[in-house]
């Protein structure tokens, strides 16, 4: 029996998928929603448990049933004001699962991280598995949260808990487009007029939920790997999304100074309109930044894997949101 948390979120819809087709029994966290891309079919073949990562009894009773977990809930927000909330799902929601697998026996933990806890400011580096989070190098409280998050993985495993933990990029799917970077292409469908020059490591969905699966499966453990399938520009991407949704693409360029002013008058915004910002000082600089992404710890990992080229995900991913639109 396989537990998984987060399985209403984008990458948790593509993971619950995957160990469907492979066949496994699979028992699955929500609060009040399923994941849009299964189908019915695949949705009844769920045991679904509604609850959430602090109700530390309910945990507990799960993991009793269950060999493997994954762990792919969390918060994302860049909204200051949702810092406190963001802290303590990520971090004491993660504390909480890590208990209950010592507790319980588990077999194994995998753990969905981001690259955020890696560190985001590194304007022109490459990050590799060694780079290391400091206050210095990070831009968001979001990457603090996930870095914070690892650090009770990693002391679950100096408690005799085997557990891998997996830092994706961008991941590009199909989801709620109006939730995390399924957002991505509703701005694109929306021709969303203005790019910047940054540049970050992208991955399709399906292809972290297999290697996931993968990791899951090896004697792997103590051990972290990036996930990614390629670096490129966020205007190239937007670029790919407005040709496959038939679309314009992004015409206006985001200078540094324009994007200082954008995020200050939104911030003055959201005061009063109680709403998030569109765009935040930590979203603003890392959306300038060209920061490289080094998979290839995982392809070593796992031999023979090969990615989806991400113009083949992006096309995949507009035909299906198109679907959706056009029913």
């Amino acid at each position: 029996m396989v537990f998984v948390t987060g399985g209403s979120g984008l990458l948790g819809g593509y993971l619950l998928r995957e160990l469907i087709n492979q066949g496994m029994k699979v028992k699955a966290l929500h609060r009040n929603r399923y994941p849009t891309l299964l189908t019915k079919e695949e949705i009844d073949a769920i045991e679904w448990i509604q609850g959430d990562l602090f109700d530390v009894v309910l945990l507990s009773e799960i993991c009793k049933s269950c060999s493997e977990v994954y762990h792919c809930a969390g918060m994302v927000s860049f909204n200051p004001s949702k810092k406190d909330k963001m802290m303590r799902t990520n971090v004491q929601g993660t504390a909480n699962l890590v208990n209950a697998c010592i507790a319980e026996n588990v077999k194994k933990l995998v753990h969905v991280s981001s690259v955020s806890a890696l560190g985001r400011k590194r304007d022109g580096m490459t990050v590799t598995e060694e780079s290391r989070w400091t206050e210095e190098n990070n831009l968001s409280n979001y990457g603090k949260s996930k870095y914070l998050a690892e650090v009770e993985v990693w002391r679950g495993m100096s408690e005799g808990l085997n557990a891998v933990i997996v830092n994706p990029t961008i991941i590009l799917g199909v989801g709620d487009w109006n939730d995390s970077s399924a957002a991505t292409f509703k701005n694109a469908f929306g021709e969303f007029p203005w790019y910047t020059d940054g540049v970050s490591g992208f991955v399709d969905a399906a292809d972290v939920a297999k290697l996931m699966v993968c990791l899951m499966k090896s004697d792997i453990t103590e051990e972290r790997f990036i996930v990614t399938a390629e670096n490129l520009g966020f205007r190239e991407v937007f670029n790919l999304m407005a040709k496959f949704f038939n679309k314009r693409p992004p015409h206006r360029r985001v200078s540094r100074l324009m994007a200082g002013l954008v995020w200050r008058l939104e911030k003055v915004k959201s005061l009063f309109t109680g709403q998030d910002p569109l765009l935040t000082k930590e979203t603003a600089e890392t959306a300038q930044m060209k920061v490289y992404f080094d998979g290839s710890k995982l392809l070593k990992a796992v031999p023979g894997f090969v990615y989806k080229p991400l113009e083949e995900s992006i096309a995949e991913s507009c035909k299906e949101y198109l679907l959706r639109v056009n029913n």
